[in-house]
């Protein structure tokens, strides 16, 4: 009996319920079912012994022998006979549902929806329950059997209440109607005839049927080869039997998880298989389905807030990916065992996380690197660049005392360069000289700090640390002196003056980040080594060396060979200095320094 609304459906049936039949149908079995029996009047049935509706003496005889000859131990009747046949047949079917194990049926109508011009009232019901066993489904009509079977022992309600889609997942254990209480008809079947007490009751009274196994994995036989007594005796025996119609004639047509049209005997046989396996102890042991869907949609919140400020955009949409996948392997397992939690609640989480989170994180992210790049990319190699859009830090901008190489370059005598040329070819060798300059200190991870009119001023180790900077620094000179000497060579062939470059080297504790002002931002390091490294550039003219390098660069140095060029007071040095030069391959009178001697 069809209905149009379903009070246990939700508002995420097309989520929830669907992927629960995926569930069913990847779990289905095809083991037989040994406790059951299907008997089928089927077409062939029908074509053999007659059109429905049959002779009740028929009916009668075909429970005789399913009792007798194959000695089942319960027949079901998934068939309702509201008016009375021939006499005799009655007779026997009402002895048989009095005094034998034969429940009847009886369908309640649930018309919730008032679809129905008038409620339906057909037969004489029967087989009340004795007393109020607990919450049932209301009912607003029913078909029952005509006044010669309402006394039967057993009567068992096959009406049924399909979800809005039209799928039946749930069945009415006990169903009420005017103050009395009325089973389903695999539950009477079980109390009545499976030898052991009868399951208990759950609390919600529909049932979500367990579809273990489809239409073809039960015992099937047909009708008609009961009644001629065809098959095996031992096909029958000690089983539970339900007797009902595959025939399209006979229009008992469900839609259940496996399909849009099954017969209504095989959710019979569905329903009383998963009665008895509560009765027998072998339905899933019951967990907190809610309580772990909750769990996990709080785990995934956390794990997103974690990790997606710390992840682009498509490894926050992966991890996602990877978070439902595993949920929907959780439901998979825990799904049989809560029949009621939503299956689908984290995946919804995950969803708007999908939809706002990944979204807003991705925004921040832009901005992040719009702030980064605007203060950044005219100073920092685009390799630093990238490597802080993919860190961690909440403000890697901010100021921080770090270890640092300090790198300060400036072209000799730029004055006396500059004064016989005119105003474009002294910028044009004002961008060649900075060019030189420049590209070894991007190259070399460095962080350019400022022009000076004819130098730079550089940093090694921020805003990102760098392991071995002062080598890195070193690095950048030696390549600084390579450049500077091919643009003098071409000077020189063109008749102009040669140039000399110097450069100050010096690592130490420094205090880096943006010391800029609302106006303007400016990523830079002040601090005691840097001061250092702009007096060693300047004492360079006193040298013949174009490379001065402070103590501090020295015993941070691996890579490198160095010339001890003695001690030397600095202005504004209260103590005089140690210089260094690096070691180029020439022979000099000084003594060699090795980075390990220079710490020892």
């Amino acid at each position: 009996m069809f209905a149009q609304w379903s009070p246990a459906a939700g508002s995420s049936l097309f989520g929830n319920e669907l992927l629960r039949d995926a569930f069913v149908r990847a779990r289905s079995s095809v083991a037989p079912e040994p406790r059951v029996l299907v008997v089928d009047i089927d077409e062939d049935s029908l074509a053999r012994l007659g059109p429905w509706p049959w002779p009740h003496s028929r009916i009668a005889d075909l429970v005789e022998t399913l009792l007798s000859r194959y000695e089942a131990r319960g027949v079901a009747l998934d068939i309702v006979l509201p008016d009375p046949g021939d006499a005799l047949g009655d007779a026997r079917l009402a002895a048989l549902a009095r005094h034998g194990p034969l429940v009847l049926a009886q369908a309640f109508d649930y018309d919730f929806g008032h679809i129905r011009p008038q409620q339906l009232r057909g037969g004489v019901l029967g087989g009340a329950l004795q007393g109020a066993t607990g919450p049932a489904v209301p009912a607003t009509g029913y078909i029952a059997n005509h006044a010669g079977l309402a006394q039967a022992s057993h009567i068992g309600n096959i009406g049924f209440i399909p979800d809005p889609d039209g799928v039946l997942r749930r069945v009415p254990l006990v169903t009420s109607f005017d103050g009395r209480q009325y089973p389903a008809l695999a539950l009477a079947l079980v109390d009545c005839c499976s030898g052991r007490p009868a399951p208990p009751l759950p609390r919600d009274p529909l049932l979500r049927v367990d579809y273990q196994r489809d239409w073809n994995a039960y015992t099937l036989v047909s009708a008609a080869d009961i009644l001629s007594q065809s098959i095996a005796p031992a096909s029958a025996s000690a089983r539970l039997v339900v007797v009902g119609s595959s025939s399209l004639g006979m229009t008992d047509r469900v839609a259940t998880p496996f399909a849009a049209s099954r017969p209504g005997l095989g959710v019979q046989a569905a329903i009383l298989s998963t009665l008895l396996d509560r009765q027998q102890g072998r339905a899933p042991t019951p967990w907190p389905g809610r309580l772990l869907a909750c769990a996990f949609a709080l785990a995934a919140v956390l794990v997103a807030t974690f990790a997606f400020p710390r992840l682009p955009a498509a490894a926050s949409v992966s991890l996602l990916a990877a978070l439902s996948a595993a949920w929907l392997l959780v439901a998979f397992v825990a799904a049989p065992h809560d029949p009621g939690f939503s299956t689908t609640s984290p995946l919804a989480t995950n969803l708007f996380l999908l939809a706002v989170a990944v979204p807003y994180q991705w925004q921040l992210t832009q901005h992040k690197s719009r702030r980064l790049l605007d203060t950044l990319r005219q100073y920092v190699a685009p390799g630093v660049v990238a490597e802080l859009l993919r860190s961690d830090m909440e403000d890697p901008l901010a100021p921080r005392l770090l270890d640092v190489t300090t790198l300060i370059a400036d072209m000799q005598g730029y004055t006396s360069q500059v004064e016989s040329l005119s105003m474009e070819e002294a910028a044009e060798l004002t961008r060649a000289f900075l060019d030189c300059l420049t590209g070894p200190v991007i190259a070399m991870q460095g962080t350019l700090d400022k022009y000076t009119g004819d130098g730079l001023v550089a940093f090694w180790g921020a805003p990102l640390p760098l392991e071995h900077h002062a080598d890195l620094a070193l690095d950048a000179a030696l390549e600084i002196l390579q450049r500077v000497e091919r643009l003098s060579r071409e000077r020189e062939k063109a008749g102009l003056p040669r140039l000399r470059v110097r450069i100050g080297i010096e690592s130490g504790p420094a205090m880096a980040g943006d010391f800029g002002t609302s106006f303007r931002s400016i990523y830079t390091a002040v601090g005691d080594s840097v001061n250092t490294a702009s007096r060693l550039e300047q004492a360079a003219r006193d040298y013949p060396h174009d490379v001065i390098i402070g103590a501090g660069t020295v015993e941070r140095a691996r890579r490198h060979r160095f010339i001890l060029l003695g001690e030397r007071h600095l202005r504004g040095k209260g103590k005089s200095t140690t210089l260094y030069t690096l070691d180029t391959g020439q022979v000099h009178p000084m003594p060699l320094f090795r980075a390990a001697e220079a710490r020892a």
